[in-house]
């Protein structure tokens, strides 16, 4: 729940999805290589790795291995350097290559990781006051340096499922929220590709924590839905969840114009669930109307919208009655405003709201935390008590199927 707190970024609801028998049958070598020096003796089924921004724009990245690590530049198998567990290391830019606690090393990004395959499931490195799982990489970008941390699918999650949703909640609710998180995160890899990695450890992809962020009960979780997706026609879809839907989940395409045949307005337990109340005068608010419309309606005298129904849409709300739009009606004329946009303009939790305007103060009462697609993750609570996970998956995601990748 972002430290539950909903994403308030307006995440692309663009189609770049994956194929599974792409994704599980014909994974590229380099993530063949890679998991191999990540998996412990024993562990023989393949699961995809992360890689996720840490630090960026850092002039030097300092590093403690908790565990017996080498140091390998890109593009070579032979280490840099050995280190010892609680060993520190420190990496600098020199020109275009790296000095590696001193020692040049002719290349833009190298890789700390365990010193054996057999050690890597018990390996960890501390950057910046954080526990990580998983391989650290130093990359040069430009003339500074990335740490990125190069972590198994399911150890993100991890850190990710805990921090998105209480590890106390009822397991059939956690346990879809791990589903929604490992389907998102497996969705949206490559995000910031541009950067050299493919997540970030915020809201804009999914807050992640480290170590430090792990609970037991989520952690059971995870490990009980190993590898499980979310799917439509066969292929992983863009698994998005919010804090609490108000009453009743969206469609798509009222929120951002494209439509998901999986991501369609769906009813909760409760309704008039997380209410919210905001105050603003009508002078700034006919200010606001007049940046957001350029039309300057002078003084504000009335407010125009329908009545807040779930369930039933009319011209100015949808069928989860969030605000498509809202007419303020000025002593200069009249302009429209989109639910999107007062919701950003007003800093509002959600677009399910009401406005009057009385003494000279508009009033917004509402309901909800989020943009209302997916996953209501209050809702998924509420849910527990009549679903199980999967059932729960199905109501949010609709058409969708569980596949399970690996």
């Amino acid at each position: 729940m972002r430290k539950w707190v909903a994403c308030l970024v307006a995440i692309t609801l663009a189609t770049n999805i994956l194929s599974l028998p792409a994704e599980a049958k014909h994974h590229s070598q380099a993530d063949k290589s890679q998991s191999k020096t990540q998996q412990v003796a024993g562990k023989t089924a393949w699961q995809p790795e992360l890689k996720v921004g840490v630090l960026q724009n850092q002039s030097a990245v300092n590093i403690v291995v908790r565990g017996k690590a080498q140091v390998l530049a890109a593009g070579s198998k032979k280490p840099v350097l050995t280190l010892a567990a609680n060993e520190k290391v420190t990496i600098k830019a020199d020109g275009k290559h790296l000095r590696v606690n001193g020692k040049k090393v002719t290349a833009s990004s190298v890789t700390i990781q365990a010193a054996e395959a057999a050690l890597a499931d018990k390996f960890r490195f501390t950057a910046g006051g954080h526990d990580y799982r998983g391989a650290a990489v130093v990359m040069l970008k430009g003339s500074s340096l990335t740490l990125i941390d190069q972590v198994r699918a399911e150890d993100y999650l991890y850190s990710v499922v805990p921090e998105e949703m209480p590890s106390e909640w009822p397991q059939e609710a956690v346990k879809a929220q791990a589903v929604a998180a490992r389907t998102f995160a497996l969705q949206n890899r490559g995000r910031h590709d541009s950067q050299g990695y493919d997540l970030c450890m915020s809201t804009h992809c999914q807050v992640y924590g480290g170590t430090a962020s792990e609970k037991a009960a989520s952690s059971k979780a995870v490990d009980a839905t190993r590898g499980e997706t979310l799917v439509y026609n066969n292929k992983l879809i863009n698994a998005l969840f919010h804090t609490d839907s108000g009453g009743m989940t969206e469609n798509s395409e009222d929120v951002w114009g494209s439509r998901l045949p999986y991501l369609r307005a769906a009813t909760e337990v409760h309704t008039h669930t997380q209410p919210w109340e905001k105050t603003v005068t009508a002078e700034q608010m006919a200010r606001l109307v007049q940046q957001s419309s350029h039309k300057d309606i002078g003084k504000l005298k009335k407010i125009e919208q329908s009545a807040l129904h779930f369930g039933k849409a009319s011209g100015d709300r949808s069928v989860s009655g969030r605000v498509r739009h809202v007419t303020f009606i000025g002593s200069q004329g009249r302009a429209e405003v989109t639910g999107n946009k007062l919701r950003e303009i007003l800093g509002l939790k959600s677009t399910l709201f009401t406005m009057s305007l009385k003494n000279g103060s508009v009033i917004i009462k509402g309901y909800g935390w989020g943009h209302g697609l997916g996953l209501s993750q209050n809702g998924a609570k509420a849910w527990a008590g009549q679903k199980d996970y999967k059932a729960i998956l199905a109501h949010y995601y609709q058409g969708t199927n569980l596949k399970k990748l690996y």
